[in-house]
């Protein structure tokens, strides 16, 4: 469980609260986070400016930015109940998730979070799984866990729980949450919530006391798809929320691995699609799992705001270079209403890839990009794990 990046940058006790601040302001999402870290250079500075930027975007109302003490009081529940804040670009900080262009600012972590950063497969599937996907999620959790391998998993009902139980005996499990690490859920997984933080880890973007809701879900997906090597399917339907797992997961390009099951049981379906359409691999045992699964774990990516602009990435898997943590390009003048025109008029309430929305307009990578963050701070869209935006319903 080494890390390459253990010589990560100190980052002061206020600083760390400012950031907290700042990602838990309403309209800042982890790409606009990024960017105004970049531009502003500290989280402070770029508190003191989010009032008039998001003005100027068109927001009416005054941002909610959490005051210095309500964070402050949050940090000290926090360390009373053993847990830590992980900032991007901490050595703590889950080592392939730092690879994912949307990754959370901000984790709270109960636990052991060397487990955040080992060679990890993601195991998920059916919440009303059969007594066959069961056997199965626990016998290849088991496995993997004595092969060191960590097993990550949303802790949810059927797949979940059985993989989370079969890797506890050795601690290598990280259980991915959508609520606060105070707030279990489901409440029958209570004590097993409580025996993968003081055996494994747990982890969350949620502020502690959040009760999950059904829009935190795609951000425990998030997790679970950026924090492993490759994910597991056992039992999915077509329409699921393994799927969507599935989906990050091939948009962080991840290894989908699949456990074929009958044509004539629609839990099946989705995983036999994948595999049928040939995004997956057919996994049968942990010699399947192991050869699928890469064999090194990449250098830890610093966090975008701790490079220099030439070595900031695209958001995107996009082949022209872009700005895409700054502002609109100074190579000649492009009308900003313009560009706005064009983006709102491809997205809807209905999420749709960042990429399809960049094909599809006649301006740069740069212009788009910079004029979804600006909509975001606007209050008029938001991004939504896996690099789609959508718009806010009015």
């Amino acid at each position: 469980m080494t890390d390459s990046a253990a010589a990560s940058p100190v980052i002061s006790a206020a600083d760390r609260i400012d950031m907290l601040r700042l990602s838990q302001t309403t309209g800042v999402g982890p790409i606009n986070f990024a960017r105004l870290m970049t531009q502003y250079g500290s989280a402070g500075a770029a508190l003191a400016a989010l009032p008039g930027r998001m003005r100027k975007a068109g927001r009416r109302d005054d941002p909610a930015i959490p005051s210095v003490s309500r964070m402050t009081d949050e940090l000290e529940r926090l360390e009373k109940l053993g847990g830590k804040m992980l900032v991007r670009g901490d050595a703590g900080y889950p080592l392939l998730l730092s690879h994912v262009p949307d990754a959370p600012p901000v984790l709270f972590a109960l636990g052991d979070v060397r487990k955040l950063s080992m060679r990890s497969v993601g195991v998920v599937g059916a919440r009303n799984a059969s007594a066959a996907g069961i056997r199965i999620a626990e016998s290849l959790s088991a496995e993997m866990a004595h092969a060191g391998i960590c097993v990550v998993s949303g802790l949810a009902r059927g797949i979940d729980s059985a993989a989370h139980a079969a890797a506890l005996h050795p601690g290598l499990t990280v259980g991915a949450i959508a609520g606060g690490l105070d707030h279990a859920y489901p409440p029958e997984n209570a004590s097993l919530q409580q025996q993968i933080a003081e055996n494994g880890c747990l982890v969350t973007e949620a502020l502690l006391g959040t009760a999950p809701q059904a829009r935190h879900f795609p951000r425990r997906n998030r997790l679970i798809a950026g924090i492993s090597s490759g994910c597991l399917i056992i039992e999915a339907a077509l329409a699921s929320g393994t799927m969507i797992t599935a989906d990050l997961a091939q948009s962080y390009n991840r290894e989908l691995l699949v456990v074929p099951g009958s044509p004539l049981d629609p839990r099946s379906r989705g995983g036999n699609h994948l595999l049928k359409t040939g995004q997956a691999t057919l996994t049968e045992n942990i010699a399947d799992i192991l050869q699928a699964l890469p064999r090194e774990l990449p250098e830890r990516e610093p966090a975008p705001w701790q490079r220099s602009a030439r070595q900031n990435p695209p958001v995107t898997g996009f082949s022209e270079p872009s700005l895409a943590w700054g502002d609109l390009p100074d190579t000649g003048w492009i009308d900003p209403d313009l560009v706005q025109q064009s983006v709102r008029s491809l997205l809807s309430v209905t999420p749709v890839a960042v990429d399809d929305v960049v094909r599809r307009c006649q301006f740069s990578v740069s212009a788009v990009l910079a004029t979804l963050a600006e909509l975001e701070l606007g209050g008029v869209v938001e991004f939504v794990p896996g690099g789609r935006v959508a718009l806010l319903p009015n």
